[in-house]
């Protein structure tokens, strides 16, 4: 999150300021798409979901999963067995239907390439239910048979968009039910291995963002940025309940 948070502030800088970077058209814009996974079972908190079930902090105490804070909106998402995305894009358009379009597209196209196509959810769903993955709206990615592959939430700053997406990959159904109260959604297994999954969506990505003109490079951070990344760390971090009701007020 906090290395997510880095990028959408470099690229609100860079946008904001006339001083070219000589690294390539991807860091001079501050485009970027990184996708990671999760060392433990892991439930992320949209920036503005402020009520922690107790049963949460209970499994976060049990050692059964950690909880972290999101800077993006939407509903928690637990990040076992999925595969995580962050799209930062400088200039996106303003229009929240047309950006989450354009910002999906370039999935389905990789999906599609594997012979499973997705197509925008229609269904909110119910709106007290905390989890993401309970509902479909069009801001997600769907299988014929509603299936919820992939859960998006964005964040603007300053004309930059970040899109995170949880992209499913084969659920526990125990650790679900656990944290979640419900079963995960029936999804069709993956044709391939999760590092083809991954060079695929590249490639529908360089075809389809209208970012760069395509012009992905791979990027390496410098001591200095991991340095300031990891000043950012605290900020996502939920304390424990036990921990917070001892803060002085």
């Amino acid at each position: 999150m906090a290395i997510d948070n880095w990028l959408l502030n470099r690229s609100v800088a860079l946008r904001n300021t006339s001083t070219s970077h000589p690294q390539g058209p991807e860091r001079q814009s501050g485009a970027a798409l990184r996708f990671y996974s999760w060392a433990v079972p892991t439930l992320s908190l949209g920036h503005h979901q402020r009520d922690i079930p107790p049963q949460w902090q209970a499994l976060e105490q049990q050692g059964v999963l950690d909880l972290v804070r999101r800077p993006s909106g939407g509903r928690a998402v637990l990040h076992h067995r999925e595969l995580t995305y962050a799209l930062i894009w400088p200039g996106a358009p303003a229009q929240r239907r047309e950006a989450y379009h354009l910002a999906c597209r370039w999935l389905q196209d990789g999906f599609a390439r594997i012979g499973l196509p997705l197509r925008r959810g229609e269904d909110m769903g119910p709106a007290d239910n905390a989890s993401c993955f309970a509902s479909s709206s069009v801001a997600d990615l769907v299988h014929d048979n509603g299936a919820k592959r992939i859960g998006n939430a964005q964040l603007w700053r300053r004309g930059v968009l970040l899109q995170h997406g949880s992209i499913l990959l084969a659920p526990d159904p125990d650790l679900w039910r656990t944290v979640l109260g419900d079963s995960p959604p029936p999804l069709p297994p993956l044709p391939i291995a999760v590092d083809e999954l991954i060079a695929e969506l590249r490639l529908a990505a360089q075809g389809s963002l209208p970012i760069a003109a395509g012009n992905w490079q791979e990027e390496f951070l410098s001591p200095l940025e991991w340095e300031s990344i990891a000043g950012q760390v605290a900020h996502f971090q939920i304390p424990a309940k036990n921990q917070a009701s001892q803060q002085p007020g």
